[in-house]
């Protein structure tokens, strides 16, 4: 995760959104999904089906009861159950197979984005280059939020035109036309209860989009600003004891309350925008009511009509008038939704951006050295150069220390070694088919059952427990070694000091055994008699295994057969020489 601090961008245009939802549809699962969403289509017309049913139902039932028509009114209460119940099943597995359809589509994109995420280090590139806030956040509640509101827009868009198509023609034929005189002129309107539906709707669709429109941005950007506060709270739970030295509450609580300060305005914001849309939805809604029945009354009055024909002239009126209505109360929906598919397709276009930048520093394998620096240039992100053209060869089996000034890119070349560093030009060539670890100073230790944390990046299942209690005595960890704490699930960097984390580390190095093992400060944290007893552990366990070193304590020499050293060089890039320490 990553704290902006620039403003969210333009909003996504409609092809980004199509990108974001048409590859599922066209995915190796698209028959399983566009069988489950046709069922669903047919269900949702099977509804419609049995809503125009009703409006029939209405005229039939309210006739029945003006007339006092026992024998009708009794079939017509068994006509409504026997709807009633197939309306309700339908609707309860509409329901079902919506839910199911949006957890296959959000499974499926969220394995796609976490795949496009962590390959080729987007993930580092992403974070490193402070393109995309929040990807965790983009990953789980956006995912969710585009799958679910996608499903339930679109579909709730099909059944309002096709319940407005259903009811159109009913409305047209029932309300009769309307009569009547203008400066002396006579006027008739056919069917004029639907030019008043669609005037009805189209009047109230334009108010409720003038006054709602500003929440788009809204949403947006209280989702941001929710993620930015949360992630201020776990940087204090990682970085407890720390800050418990510093004694830095005060700074942390001023900091936490900015960033709910920033929550607070936007709320309160989108609670003025939502009031102004809640009075006009309501009012439309309520006036929705009775509206029909007014407009409809005078033919009722005049005996043109029964009340069987004005309830269902009120029933398919209502039905016109929701369909048309779908934007005035989808708005809020239709707003998230858009606020949603923005921020995915940021993190999309980023992360498309950090796969289309050129990488200059070529890495490839060969059979002839354990590493090969060849003409190797690497800058920083704005392009100034740390080192120019320099060159050197490591043989299989030997030991390298990195030594230098601080800034001068020695762990910037081990970055670049590892292929996550594309700043800069020239090439490096690793062995071929051989195993690499890399161990910075502070190690990556993952939440879970230590057994899991010391065998990372393998399986703990590869290793047994006997090995694992080995390593863990080799390198001064026997107070871990017991079988019930190897099996003690935690977030075991939050319950090892500095030293016990790169201890557990050089304790995994052990346990894999690479054929070359890059050493980033990672025994900054140690005791000078602790850093000698795993370097000697290297040596004795792992002879084999090639080793480079960056290290500022000349005390590790010894344990090296090379030094390239990099110095300071004024108003330019750092120099570089190679030297032996030990006798070849």
């Amino acid at each position: 995760m990553a704290i902006m601090t620039k403003k969210p961008g333009k909003s996504a245009q409609w092809g980004a959104v199509w990108q974001l939802i048409k590859p599922y549809w066209r995915s190796e699962e698209k028959w399983r999904a566009w069988g489950m969403l046709t069922t669903i289509i047919i269900l949702s017309l099977a509804g419609v089906y049995l809503s125009v049913q009703f409006n029939e139902w209405n005229r039939v039932f309210y006739d029945a009861l003006q007339n006092r028509n026992y024998p009708v009114f009794k079939a017509q209460l068994w006509k409504f159950t026997w709807l009633a119940l197939l309306f309700i099943v339908i609707a309860i597995y509409r329901v079902y197979l919506t839910q199911g359809l949006q957890m296959s589509w959000r499974r499926w994109m969220t394995e796609e984005y976490m795949e496009k995420w962590l390959t080729n280090h987007a993930y580092y590139y992403t974070e490193h280059q402070h393109q995309v806030d929040n990807p965790d956040q983009r990953i789980s509640d956006d995912l969710n939020a585009l799958t679910s509101g996608t499903l339930s827009l679109v579909l709730g868009l099909l059944s309002s035109v096709v319940t407005l198509f259903s009811f159109v023609f009913i409305l047209w034929s029932i309300s009769g036309p309307l009569n009547f005189m203008l400066a002396g002129h006579h006027f008739e309107i056919p069917g004029y209860m639907l030019w008043f539906a669609l005037l009805y709707a189209a009047v109230g669709s334009f108010i409720i989009w003038y006054i709602g429109k500003p929440l788009v941005k809204l949403g947006f950007n209280q989702e941001w600003f929710e993620a930015n506060f949360r992630f201020g709270l776990i940087r204090i739970r990682e970085n407890s004891d720390a800050i418990a030295l510093y004694h830095g509450e005060k700074n942390e609580h001023d900091q936490l309350t900015g960033k709910f300060e920033s929550i607070k305005t936007n709320w309160w914001s989108i609670m003025r925008v939502t009031r102004r849309l809640n009075v006009a939805s309501n009012f439309y809604a309520q006036f929705a009511n009775i509206f029909p029945i007014l407009v409809a009354s005078p033919r009722y009055f005049s005996g043109a009509i029964q009340m069987g024909a004005l309830m269902q002239i009120a029933s398919a009126f209502g039905q016109v008038q929701g369909a048309l209505s779908w934007f005035i109360d989808a708005f809020t929906d239709l707003a998230n939704w858009k606020a949603t598919v923005n921020r995915l397709a940021g993190f999309n276009a980023a992360i498309d951006q950090v796969n289309a930048q050129p990488r200059g520093i070529s890495v490839g394998t060969s059979t002839r050295h354990a590493l090969q620096l060849d003409q190797l240039t690497l800058n920083l992100p704005n392009g100034n150069p740390l080192f120019c053209n320099i060159s050197a060869a490591m043989q299989p089996g030997e030991r390298v220390l990195i030594a230098g000034p601080s800034g001068c890119g020695k762990s910037t070349l081990l970055r670049a070694i590892a292929g996550i560093w594309p700043y800069g030009s020239g090439n490096i060539t690793l062995a071929e088919g051989k195993r690499y670890l890399f161990l910075p100073q502070r190690s990556y230790i993952p939440i879970g059952t230590l057994r899991d944390a010391l065998s990372y990046p393998d399986a703990s299942r590869e290793y047994t427990d006997e090995q694992l209690q080995q390593v863990l005595t080799q390198c001064r960890l026997s107070h871990l070694a017991a079988v019930e704490i190897l099996d003690d699930y935690a977030n075991w960097s939050q319950r090892l000091s500095p030293g016990e984390q790169q201890r557990l580390s050089f304790a995994r190095a052990l346990l894999i055994k690479p054929d070359t093992l890059f050493l980033d400060e990672a025994t900054s944290a140690l005791d000078d008699e602790t850093e000698q007893q795993v370097y000697a552990l290297l040596l004795s366990e792992l002879p084999d295994t090639s080793v480079i070193s960056v290290a500022h304590r000349n005390s590790v020499a010894k344990y090296h057969q090379h030094c390239w050293r990099f110095k300071n060089q004024e108003n330019g890039p750092c120099g570089f020489t190679s030297t032996a320490l030990l006798p070849e």
